[in-house]
Order: C-alpha cells, then structure tokens, then sequence
C-alpha cells in the first residue's frame, strides 16, 4: 500500500484546559478532495492551522511524503509550505492593498514571475470568480460574499499542490456557493492539486469529495466515501447529517440524501409485480466545465439554474426533479414505461432548444451540451444503480445542445 501524500498522527492542541484536538490520526491522498465536518466548535478550523503550521501541535506530528516536517531541515519546511495555499475563513484579506494586489501578492513574493504573467494570472481567476472590474477597490469597499471570492483567488493563483480550504462558501448565495464548489472541483480535476475542505455545505460535500472526516469532540470518528459515510450506523453521524437536511432546500440546491431516499421509497412503494415503479431520467451538461472555464463559474451556474426552472415547469405534480451534482440533474417520472420517458425526454429536448437558458450568460458563440440518459426501476431496485445507469452511455434516450437565441433584425 503506497504512502499516504500527508498523514497526521496522533496530533493533539490545547488552548488552556480547553482539549480542541484529541490525538487525531487522519491519511490524505495526493489529489483528492477531503472535507472535514462537524459541529461548530469541534476543531476543524485548528486542525486545518496545525496542518499548515500556522499552529504547533501540543503532541503527535505530520509527515509529508513520509516524513515528518519537524524532522525537516527549514529550507525544507518553506519548501513544503510554498507548496500550500490557505483559503480563511475570514479572509484575511490586507486592507491597505488594493484588490488585485491582495491577489497577485503570492505571485510576487515567490520571484522569477513577470509583470505581465502575473497580471495575466490574475485577471484569470477574477474573471471565473466574477470580479472583474474591482481591480482598484480596497476590501473595507466589498461585500463579505466578495471578500470570499477574493480570497479564494488569492488561493489559487498559484497553483498550489495543496489547498486548505476554511468554510469557503460561508455567506455566499446559492449560485455562488455552487460557483466556488464548481471551480474547486474543477481545479481540482485540472491542476491534480490536494484539498482539505472544512464546509458546513451538506449535502453539496457529498458530490464534490472523494472522502470525507468527521471530527467530534476533538477526535476523528469517521473517515470514508460519502456513500459510506451516508450508511454509517454511528447514531453521532447520523444526527448531524439528518440535522442538515431540516433547512428549506434552495431553488438550485443540490439534493439532501434524505429527501431523495424519501423520494425513491414513495415510488418504490407503488410497485406492482412484473411492471416498472417508475423511469429515471438523467440530464447531464456535458460541457459545462468548458462554460465555466471561458465565461467563468457564476456564469455555469446561472445555465444549471436556468435549466432547473425550465425542467421543472414540464413535470407533472407527482413527478421529482432534483440537482444530483454539479452538473446532473435526475428526474423521476412516477409509473412511467420507457416509452413514455422516451416521449418525455423528446418533448422536453424540443422545448429546451427553443428555451431562454444561456440569456444572462453571455455565450453569444457557445452552445450548451445535454445528454438524457434512462433508467426503469423495478422491485429491488437502488438509487445508486439507477443514477449510474442512466448516466451510462449505452443507455442515451437524447443528445441534443441548447444554442443562443438569435434575435431577428
């Protein structure tokens, strides 16, 4: 079994007779997405500062790459911590920079990176975070949402290896949440960089991470897959993410697994033998990480709201329509054959092609790509199995792509 890229072992911080961390033990991967989460007050924000050194532990030790970084020599040290990047969760933005200073300031203290790339570089991840043209604002003249995003630029804009994400979508609306979780997936995918996530966002963490931690009461008591995590017998777990799901859904909020287990027992229930219970249809963006990438995140985020209104306003009231990703939308048509989804699926890809979807977003010269995929559930059926099969390729009802509307002269 190869080495994990960063292991904690048995770290442990004070504050006083306040025990924060509790001998924690946790392996990271290189490359994946790993969200803490937990309670408020449970330490997950003083275990991501132990993790870049902001704070010393008490006791234990972190290896990187199997070794451990007290052991270091301190070249060594500034080397694995230039590796590193820091997203606070209160920004920590300098007041008396201007915006694009505070962004381009990792780029100049590292030397060797021109004037010009550095502007380039920067400019870059404002625009995909939708700032552009706040280039000589100060922060005491932004938003807090802003800040957010300023900072998450600072973050990236030199392509870390490893990124210490805290609450990165705290007081953001849902279309930018769903913007910042889009670019940290995205990035991540491009760049093969490392992300400690500590977010609150359930159940958007369960599509974005490989893994996820649990921290309660200073200690680690869950580590796994999502799926894992979601079918965990632990009663600790399972009240804090059945506490998540009691919030009013938002209009473009990805689905809480509850509600779509809810969902899919209410059909289920309906089954009658040697018929299916119902078809799944799975509309996937094919390319939307190209729109994020060209127009920037807000802008692939108002396309995924805009088609959610528009798909939903063609279903019947016993229908479901939930947002099952970043860029997948699954729709249960109660007691529906194939044929009828075929029917469905038809109508709706007409309906959508002559639709107002990309209005806003600004891709005068892209269309969006959409794939429909199906599924019949029957006695027996999971979700899960359901979802993958309806997203396979073999199992395509349409393909279809959503153009700008011309405007007749």
């Amino acid at each position: 079994m190869s080495e994990p890229y960063i292991r904690v072992e048995k770290l442990s911080k004070s504050f006083g007779e306040n025990h924060v961390i509790r001998g924690v033990d946790l392996d990271i991967n290189r490359g994946e997405i790993l969200t803490l989460i937990g309670k408020s007050g449970v330490g997950k924000s003083i275990l991501l500062k132990l993790l870049i050194n902001i704070l010393e532990p008490d006791a234990g030790r972190i290896l990187f790459e199997g070794r451990p970084l007290d052991a270091m020599k301190p070249a060594e040290q500034k080397a694995f911590r230039q590796k590193m990047s820091y997203v606070f969760q209160g920004t920590a933005l300098l007041d008396s920079l201007t915006v694009f200073e505070n962004v381009a300031l990792p780029l100049q203290e590292r030397r060797g990176t021109s004037s010009a790339e550095i502007g380039r570089r920067v400019r870059e991840k404002m625009r995909q975070l939708d700032l552009a043209d706040i280039d000589e604002k100060y922060p005491s003249q932004l938003s807090g949402g802003m800040k957010k995003r300023v900072a998450l630029a600072r973050a990236l804009v030199t392509e870390p290896e490893i990124v210490l994400f805290d609450e990165p979508t705290t007081g953001l609306d849902p279309i930018r949440k769903h913007a910042v979780h889009s670019l940290i997936t995205d990035y991540q995918q491009q760049f093969g960089f490392t992300a400690v996530l500590v977010s609150h966002a359930i159940p958007d963490v369960f599509y974005i991470s490989q893994r996820i931690a649990m921290l309660d009461e200073g200690r680690i008591i869950f580590v796994g897959t999502p799926e894992a995590l979601q079918k965990s017998p632990d009663p600790v777990v399972q009240e804090f993410i059945a506490g998540t799901g009691a919030h009013a859904a938002e209009p473009t909020a990805m689905t809480h697994p509850a509600e779509l287990d809810r969902c899919f027992c209410k059909e289920m229930a309906g089954t009658e033998p040697g018929r299916s219970a119902f078809t799944l249809v799975c509309l996937t963006l094919d390319n939307l990480g190209e729109l994020n990438r060209r127009l920037g995140f807000m802008r692939g985020q108002t396309a995924m709201k805009n088609l959610l209104e528009r798909v939903r306003g063609r279903l019947r009231a016993t229908d479901t329509c939930a947002r099952v990703g970043l860029n997948k939308v699954m729709v249960i048509l109660s007691g529906a054959t194939l044929e009828e989804a075929e029917a469905f699926s038809a109508k709706l890809a007409a309906v959508l092609k002559e639709s107002d979807i990309l209005d806003g977003v600004g891709a005068a010269d892209f269309c969006l790509a959409i794939s429909a995929g199906f599924a019949e559930a029957g006695r027996g059926s999971r979700l899960e199995d359901l979802l993958a099969t309806a997203s396979s390729a073999r199992n395509l009802l349409e393909q279809f792509n959503i153009c700008p509307r011309v405007e007749e002269p």
